[in-house]
């Protein structure tokens, strides 16, 4: 997880992940590709990721035992992004150790519940920060004087202190973050080197996820989100289940519970409804539509669309093919 700098690199900016119980892998492994993209596209490894816990040791992140460095170890950081689930409990030594760590001009992020902990540091003042729309109230109670907003991230006028949602908000935050530092060229170029279309901006407000809207729980949440941003690389289901931080047999429960539905159909049926919308509005052949939406071969994803729709790809275009030749007016 740590990259040495090259001989005669500028002094690395080691930037000190600390991984709390409940901690998103979706979101950790965020901060981790937008670091290591960044030190390819500048050609030297400016920044440096390390893995810190309050305890130090193994710690898991979404089922995946990682190996963390204790507080004591962590030397001078750059920044310190907390990584947390909701409702972890920080002892009093964390929170003045992240105390100290402001008090010499550390930055500090707030990843998911990670904003909590900051607060209860007493580290956000009459700030703006985010966490899940989810836990907003709850927090608004508890800390008043900190302004919570349900945008996808916030970071201060200094960029002292950051703030973002769960799950891929963390690629967003670090992009806008890196870009105030390098520049929007930079930030652009990141943008891109990430697989993104685009990065989402400051007053972007959160997105609710279907699970959230029909009173699903923050994990299903994620899940989806998780599904919806890799429909041209299905994910296992074991694998979404890892990410989001549960086991595949309570992933399942989830979306029986919710929608009704397991989790490989409901992907299926989200790349199938996104395959619909491109044959029927926008010119790309049906093969690359078929491939685009994670189906392996042009056969594979024919069958698929028939036994879901019920015609082929090829029925669903030449159906628009008629209704764009049909004369205005005509009802035929």
């Amino acid at each position: 997880m740590t990259t040495d700098p090259l001989p005669g690199a500028p002094e690395p900016r080691r930037c000190l992940l600390l991984l709390m119980p409940g901690g998103s892998l979706l979101a950790l492994a965020g901060v981790l590709e937008a670091l290591q993209a960044v030190n390819h596209l500048q050609g030297d490894a400016r920044y440096v990721a390390e893995l810190g816990s309050p305890g130090g040791g193994v710690v898991s992140c979404g089922d995946l035992p990682l190996q963390t460095q204790g507080l004591a170890q962590a030397a001078h950081p750059y920044a310190i992004f907390v990584l947390s689930g909701e409702g972890a409990e920080a002892s009093p030594a964390l929170l003045q150790w992240l105390r100290e760590q402001a008090a010499v001009g550390v930055a500090l992020a707030g990843v998911d519940g990670g904003s909590a902990v900051l607060a209860e540091a007493g580290l956000l003042g009459a700030e703006r920060a985010t966490v899940n729309t989810h836990l907003a109230e709850a927090l608004q109670d508890e800390f008043p004087d900190v302004v919570w907003s349900g945008n996808v991230w916030e970071i201060n006028a200094d960029a002292s202190r950051l703030s973002c949602a769960g799950g891929s908000a963390s690629l967003d935050l670090m992009i806008a973050w890196l870009g105030r530092s390098h520049g929007e060229r930079l930030a652009q170029d990141l943008t891109l080197k990430l697989g993104l279309e685009r990065a989402r901006g400051r007053d972007e407000r959160q997105r609710r996820p279907v699970a959230e809207q029909r009173g699903g729980s923050p994990k299903l949440a994620e899940a989806l989100s998780l599904m919806e941003a890799n429909l041209a690389e299905p994910l296992p289901t074991e694998d979404v289940a890892r990410l989001v931080g549960v086991s595949r047999r309570q992933l399942e429960r989830l979306f029986k519970q919710h929608l009704d539905a397991l989790p490989s159909r409901y992907y299926l049926e989200l790349r199938l409804n996104r395959a619909r919308r491109l044959l029927q509005q926008s010119g790309q052949s049906i093969l690359q539509i078929g491939l685009s939406c994670g189906f392996s071969s042009g056969p594979h994803f024919s069958n698929a669309y028939k036994a879901h729709f019920d015609k082929t790809p090829r029925d669903e275009r030449s159906q628009r093919a008629i209704a764009w030749r049909r004369p205005a007016g005509d009802p035929s």
